[in-house]
């Protein structure tokens, strides 16, 4: 028999979810509760019980997608007794390929976001990229023999995009292509790719 902190918390946890969805395809401003409601499958004052504001419910959602990023690339680091530096980058890169097909509503946040300088912006630059930024950094000195510091920039945004893109725009790669980036060998194809087009 479900309890009721367990009730609460699978609620809280649909409700995050739905939420990550709609501003990663609305924006914050075009999502409205409502909607955040009906796509979690639940009642909008249910929202306002498990959040004060909508800026708070955002808070959230970004921490969510994120947090699984970053809980991604340490769990598959864990396991790596790869010797080959340039492999290991290569893997790194496979790794985040794999987690941007599972969650195209990363890279749609983080489009969402970057366009304004504002407070949530900032938020999620200071609490999130930059930590980002900095392993990006750390793995090509570590394991990209002769990288250049001055482009860790280009390069980190080049992969972002390179990596996500086909799966953020699914209806449009599949109405273009004939492909479908969601099925798994095209995920595989497309972080081998990715992988070797970047650490050769």
């Amino acid at each position: 028999m479900t309890t009721r902190a367990q009730q609460y918390q699978e609620t809280r946890r649909r409700i995050i979810e739905a939420a990550a969805d709609a501003f990663s395809e609305l924006g914050f401003h075009g999502a409205s509760t409502r909607e955040i409601a009906a796509r979690a499958g639940t009642n909008q004052g249910l929202i306002t019980y498990h959040f004060r504001s909508k800026d708070e419910l955002w808070k959230a959602a970004a921490d969510q997608i994120l947090s699984l990023l970053r809980t991604s690339f340490s769990l598959s680091s864990k396991g790596d007794a790869m010797n080959d530096d340039r492999e290991q980058a290569r893997e790194a890169v496979r790794q985040y390929v794999r987690f941007a097909a599972a969650h195209p509503e990363l890279f749609r946040l983080m489009v969402e976001e970057g366009k304004t300088a504002d407070d949530r912006m900032q938020w999620l630059v200071d609490n999130h990229l930059k930590p980002l930024y900095a392993g990006f950094e750390r793995l090509l000195a570590e394991h990209v023999p002769g990288a250049d510091n001055g482009m860790v920039p280009y390069a980190f945004y080049a992969l972002a995009g390179a990596s996500s893109l086909m799966f953020a725009v699914a209806p449009e790669c599949r109405r273009l292509t004939g492909l479908d980036p969601a099925r798994k060998q095209a995920v595989e194809t497309h972080a081998e790719f990715i992988a070797r087009l970047f650490v050769p």
